[in-house]
């Protein structure tokens, strides 16, 4: 099992990448994990749900199997990866079909990440159900995470639940991620009255036996900037909150800024844990 990685500055293959994990002020333990990876290009934040020390269990074998997955992919699979893809806007998203094959002409590392949630939820549903849960939930976690190979062009996201990817670009921010919610699909849907809870997932790897990640590809640009993190950040911070710590990032100060988004995420309440990984891109 590869260990969740540790609060430091990471040299990327094509930028660099910090990562910061806080139990917050109000749990009890930190459920929150996350990983980085320089050698796969990898980065991920998890928030793990279930109780007692079940989101952390869920967190951390969500990122350690997934590494695993991914470290033993063929690197030869990509050597013929297409070049025609501008990210003028954001490429269709994917989720996985039923039978579990993608669609012709998916990008082989779209096939490929989209098969590892789905190993992963398979093994975490498993040790659901071998916690003698007749119906297999329990314990579950949220995955956001972006895997980028050297001499890749491109990268590719896979999201599950709430946990969110921003882009910073040419002093703008994007979010990336859609929360998979009740109420990011009440929003959606145009209701913008009673709604439901902000924290009601749609989606989690764990607790059901299918789950349908979104999966897709971007081109980043040099000077990108792309922040990872989970709800205790982005629940407790304004977008412009937000955006006035990114607007002063450059690669010498990730973890200034990655340790101003946890300290200002605890002083607006710090309800839950708070996890952040900024990649900047210089190539």
């Amino acid at each position: 099992m590869k260990p969740t990685s540790p609060n430091q500055t990471y040299r990327l293959a094509t930028g660099y990448a910090f990562g910061l994990s806080d139990i917050g002020l109000v749990r009890r333990n930190n459920e929150d994990n996350f990983l980085v990876d320089d050698a796969l290009g990898l980065a991920i934040v998890c928030d793990g749900m279930g109780g007692h020390d079940a989101g952390e269990v869920a967190s951390t074998e969500a990122l350690a199997l997934f590494h695993q997955f991914i470290a033993e992919v063929d690197p030869h699979a990509f050597h013929h990866e297409p070049r025609d893809d501008p990210d003028a806007t954001l490429p269709g998203r994917y989720s996985a079909q039923s039978d579990g094959t993608a669609p012709q002409g998916t990008h082989p590392a779209i096939t490929v990440a989209t098969r590892a949630v789905e190993h992963v939820n398979d093994q975490l549903y498993a040790m659901n159900r071998s916690d003698m849960r007749p119906d297999g939930r329990g314990m579950g976690t949220t995955m956001t995470g972006i895997w980028r190979q050297p001499q890749s062009a491109t990268m590719v996201v896979f999201h599950v639940g709430d946990s969110r990817l921003y882009r910073w670009r040419d002093s703008r921010m994007l979010q990336i991620t859609s929360d998979q919610t009740l109420y990011q699909k009440a929003l959606d849907a145009g209701i913008t009255v009673n709604l439901p809870g902000r924290n009601e997932l749609l989606q989690a790897i764990g607790p059901s036996p299918m789950v349908e990640p979104e999966v897709h590809r971007l081109t980043p640009r040099p000077g990108d900037l792309y922040l990872l993190c989970s709800d205790g950040l982005h629940g407790m911070l304004s977008d412009q909150q937000i955006v006035d710590v990114l607007r002063n990032a450059t690669p010498d100060t990730l973890a200034t800024c990655s340790h101003q988004l946890v300290e200002l995420a605890k002083q607006h309440g710090g309800k839950d844990n708070i996890t952040v990984v900024l990649v900047w891109f210089d190539a």
